[in-house]
């Protein structure tokens, strides 16, 4: 027989149903609790921090005038110091550079010019005290450079090494140009894995048809004088393949053929 419900009946709900219920309120219940807490902790360390900046306020000002007071000293020192300063150190370069670019094309005593470059000459400074001095400074850097290549002229190679490594190029070429010259200082020093090493960096700098056989070709007869010939080969090898057309690469055959 079929049973209708009454008006007004409601099924019982299961006991899980009920119990699911009754957690869900209570974490309805826990969550409102949680997050009165939370704001009540917020208000609390709002407040702690309102009283400490207005205890310290003194000590906060003094800090930020100190930091203030910093920047605008470096700034100033960097305007009225050291640009000015660097500004000097060029001029006083210049003479120096002057003297090396004359004893390069000076076929009778270029000796005596290269020095002037490196001691000073009419009453400016030389390379070697524009480098001490300008240290760390862009002048102090190609005083560097130029220092090493005098003295690679003048065959010291000992004071070549010390103003070569110094140099922190900052462009490809005088890269690639500071890099072999060291290269003949150590090989000059008789430091031959130095000068190979030296060689293959001048020459792995910027791969051209110039300067890339040019060291490569430097560092292979080096290699080869010292009986490296697997190494010498290769380089040899690398020339003969990848710059036929470079002035090292005419008689490249003869020279695979010796290392074989």
């Amino acid at each position: 027989m079929a049973t209708y419900n009454k008006r007004g009946y409601k099924t019982p709900k299961p006991k899980e149903v009920l119990d699911n219920e009754n957690e869900f309120d209570e974490v309805l219940e826990s969550g409102e609790s949680t997050t009165e807490e939370v704001f009540n902790t917020l208000d609390q360390t709002a407040s702690r921090t309102e009283e400490w900046v207005a205890k310290n306020q003194k000590l906060i000002l003094g800090v930020v005038g100190v930091i203030a007071l910093a920047t605008i000293g470096y700034l100033l020192f960097n305007k009225f110091v050291a640009e000015p300063k660097q500004d000097q150190a060029l001029n006083d370069i210049y003479q120096a550079q002057v003297y090396f670019n004359d004893a390069l094309t000076n076929t009778q005593n270029p000796d005596s010019l290269f020095n002037l470059a490196l001691k000073g000459g009419e009453g400016k400074l030389g390379l070697i005290n524009l480098a001490d001095e300008y240290s760390g400074s862009k002048a102090g850097n190609i005083a560097n450079y130029y220092a090493g290549m005098s003295y690679l002229h003048i065959k010291d190679f000992k004071n070549a090494e010390k103003y070569l490594l110094k140099y922190d190029a900052k462009d490809a070429t005088t890269k690639a140009i500071a890099l072999g010259a060291l290269g003949d200082a150590y090989s000059e020093l008789n430091k031959v894995e130095e000068a190979i090493n030296s060689y293959k960096k001048a020459a792995e700098v910027e791969e051209d048809d110039f300067t890339t056989p040019k060291f490569l070709m430097k560092a292979a007869q080096l290699a080869y004088l010292n009986n490296k010939k697997a190494e010498a080969h290769a380089m040899f090898t690398t020339i003969k393949e990848k710059y036929e057309t470079s002035r090292e690469a005419i008689n490249i055959d003869a020279l695979i053929a010796m290392t074989e």
